[in-house]
């Protein structure tokens, strides 16, 4: 029984994996449209739930037979490299961290719909008011999120102590003086024959005391 057991366990957590390694969706056409009357809103959500309320909105437009009025939904995302323990990993960083967007035609109904679904805390507006974006600045956010080139993130702060793990200041400790994440680089200080010396390396050659 207990072998049975470790097997559902292992098989659970085979799912939850193959789960965590989907593309995170961002961008959602529920109904192609190019209706006048349909404007971007703001909605807020709890952080982190971003793409749980996309799925949530998505499934009450279903259910309450509002494809005609709610059209899209985007989180503004872009693609980033972050260094952990030494190793590269492409990550997908929201851009407005507990906020999405929501192309519709407002009225009571869509207005219910978005502000009663699971995870949303409200719209972006005056008052009870909610108060569309430009096409504009929403092309604005979508520009950016294509950005070709994906930027370096790296989990060091100026003045942090460090220890140099590659290249020919292997086990040289030193601290942070500069980072370029542009450019996936840091600048680190060092005591050369008894004086500061600063050493441009890469993200990989350094790791944190």
């Amino acid at each position: 029984m207990a072998k049975k057991d470790k097997k559902l366990k292992t098989v659970k957590e085979l799912e939850e994996t193959v789960e965590q390694k989907k593309p995170f969706q961002n961008h959602l056409i529920i109904t192609p449209s190019e209706d006048p009357r349909a404007k971007w809103f703001v909605v807020h959500t709890y952080s982190g739930h971003e793409g749980r309320v996309m799925a949530n909105l998505s499934q009450r437009v279903e259910t309450m037979k509002l494809a005609d009025r709610i059209l899209e939904i985007l989180i503004p995302t872009q693609e980033q490299i972050q260094i952990h323990s030494g190793k590269k990993h492409n990550v997908t960083e929201k851009i407005f961290p507990g906020y999405i967007l929501v192309r519709m035609i407002l009225d009571d109904n869509s207005w219910l719909a978005v502000r009663t679904t699971q995870g949303v805390t409200g719209f972006v507006g005056v008052g009870n008011t909610p108060t569309p974006i430009s096409d504009e600045e929403v092309g604005t956010i979508q520009k950016f999120m294509r950005m070709e080139a994906p930027k370096y993130r790296a989990k060091f702060t100026t003045g942090e102590a460090v220890k140099i793990v590659d290249g020919p200041f292997s086990e040289f400790l030193g601290s942070v003086d500069s980072i370029d994440e542009e450019r996936g680089k840091v600048k680190v200080l060092v005591s050369i024959f008894g004086r500061e010396t600063p050493v441009e390396l890469d993200f990989l050659q350094i790791k944190k005391l």
